[in-house]
């Protein structure tokens, strides 16, 4: 197995360890990314959801992923409010049973990033499929933009099983014609010196690399929501 195969099952495994840490299905916690206070309102709503990869597990606020976004928004004249409602530890289940609540922040634009630890328990690709399957369907269905995160896991769980894992994603995304991000830590995982001391975590390096990743396809759901002209005449 490669560096790269090893610490990206590490990466899936520990955010079960963080499990509960601050975390609340109520929503309690969740944060707004950056210089919210000054985006002008009406400008669109971004809500980043997902477990500690979204919520920046280990870092400052303004280090996650989500502040960096918005940011980088700001510099390139997209005056969005970026919300970080990840949840340390959260599972597919877990997204899927919050997902009610994440409606009434009244998003524009929803970043799903989920299932990773789902993955690591093993748990049956069918059901984790069918939690962001309907959570999807009720993000986009409620008139949200969704850009759905892709996970990949190692084959330490078999190549049947992570077949079938990492088949997830872009069917739910085909099937709802969502944006898909291939891969959320592309060029993060397995690079220790992206990651903090626990070789895990990413650092604030790798959210800068993260939120490359994530940038153009956030941008590609803005323009695709100007291209339908005023959501809420």
């Amino acid at each position: 197995m490669t560096k790269r195969l090893i610490l990206l099952s590490l990466v899936l495994s520990t955010c079960l360890l963080v499990l509960g840490l601050g975390a609340h299905a109520s929503g309690a916690g969740v944060l707004e990314a950056g210089s919210q206070r000054n985006t002008p309102k009406g400008e669109g709503v971004i809500v980043a959801m997902g477990n500690s990869l979204t919520a920046g597990y280990g870092i400052s606020e303004s280090e996650a992923y989500p502040a960096l976004l918005q940011k980088q928004l700001a510099v390139d004249g997209y005056a969005c409010r970026v919300v970080n409602a990840g949840i340390s530890g959260e599972t597919s289940s877990g997204a899927l049973s919050r997902v009610q609540w994440i409606l009434t922040l009244k998003p524009d634009i929803v970043i799903l990033e989920t299932g990773a630890n789902d993955g690591f328990r093993g748990i049956d690709p069918v059901l984790v499929e069918k939690n962001i399957d309907e959570t999807v369907r009720i993000l986009h269905e409620s008139g949200a933009t969704v850009v759905l995160a892709g996970m990949q896991i190692v084959r330490n769980l078999g190549k049947e099983y992570t077949d079938a894992f990492n088949a997830i994603y872009p069917r739910v995304a085909q099937k709802h014609g969502v944006i898909l991000i291939p891969f959320f830590l592309e060029g993060v995982a397995g690079e220790p010196e992206l990651n903090q001391a626990d070789t895990i975590h990413p650092t604030a390096r790798g959210y800068e690399i993260i939120t490359k990743t994530v940038y153009p396809y956030v941008v590609k759901a803005i323009e695709k929501r100007k291209a339908k002209g005023p959501q809420n005449p």
